[in-house]
């Protein structure tokens, strides 16, 4: 199986943390030169040292917030006119905060909406010529499961997570004739910052502890464990690889049986 990725780069998201760091770690591992992009250029820099560099690679960093669409498109935009391409884009962001869709303020909407949606675009539309010239693209976006079977409690992040993999599957028919694949990695509850959140304040609405919040979470998953943010990452690579030229337009779940749909 054709798993190399040397000579290629990969722009890779909210990679100072969690399922990004982890993704940007397993491409280098696989030969890929890494470009990390997130808005905390501190962690971004602590992240370099853990990459791969055995292959010869280089690696860098972008700064950028993607709560600024703006900022973000005139990053990536400095980014290209440097003469730089990049075969793989990993499209992964924080999650909006939680809360019914009922209740949610319109502006909420609005925010994922950019940080999400706007911001995947404007990265796509400036890597792709790239992608073209080099006869392969990978664009992988890590959204949720959600978007197969809505959460309680997340109500604008299942909203804006559907959009994200409508918008997905439409680019998948029209860049699959160039060699460019577009997917999306849904991860099950993970083992990272947000999960953390998450269950805390579930605990606090229900007056349970975090431990007895987690274990009820965890009976709820087949494998009876979180996911660690390494499993993520090697499905990620995968998608990014040669062995998975023939895989389009797909939505796939990496969350231990949990969702209870086909």
């Amino acid at each position: 199986m054709e798993i190399n990725l040397s000579h290629r780069r990969a722009v890779v998201c909210g990679s100072s943390q969690g399922i990004g760091r982890a993704a940007a770690v397993e491409l280098a591992s696989l030969g890929a030169n890494i470009t990390l992009l997130a808005r905390n250029r501190e962690r971004l820099e602590a992240v370099i040292p853990e990459l791969d560099v055995s292959s010869g690679q280089s690696h860098s960093l972008i700064v950028a917030d993607f709560s600024d669409a703006d900022q973000v498109r005139d990053a990536i935009g400095q980014f290209v006119d440097e003469g730089n391409v990049a075969e793989i884009l990993i499209n992964n962001t924080g999650g909006p905060p939680g809360g019914t869709a009922m209740d949610a303020a319109t502006d909420e909407f609005k925010v994922a909406f950019e940080s999400h949606l706007l911001c995947n675009q404007t990265l796509v539309q400036a890597l792709l010529p790239g992608m073209k010239s080099q006869g392969y693209g990978r664009i992988i976006n890590v959204i949720s499961t959600s978007v197969k079977q809505p959460i309680p409690g997340l109500g604008v992040s299942n909203t804006i997570r559907g959009a994200v993999a409508s918008w997905a599957k439409t680019l998948a028919t029209e860049l699959g004739p160039f060699g460019i694949t577009v997917n999306n990695l849904l991860p099950g509850m993970t083992q990272t910052a947000r999960l953390d959140s998450i269950i805390a304040s579930r605990a606090e609405a229900s007056g349970q502890t975090v431990g007895q919040v987690a274990e009820t979470m965890q009976a709820a998953i087949p494998a009876r464990r979180f996911a660690e943010a390494t499993e993520i990452a090697a499905a990620i690579a995968f998608l990014a690889s040669p062995a998975a030229s023939y895989v389009n337009g797909i939505n796939l779940p990496v969350d231990g049986g949990r969702t209870q749909c086909l």
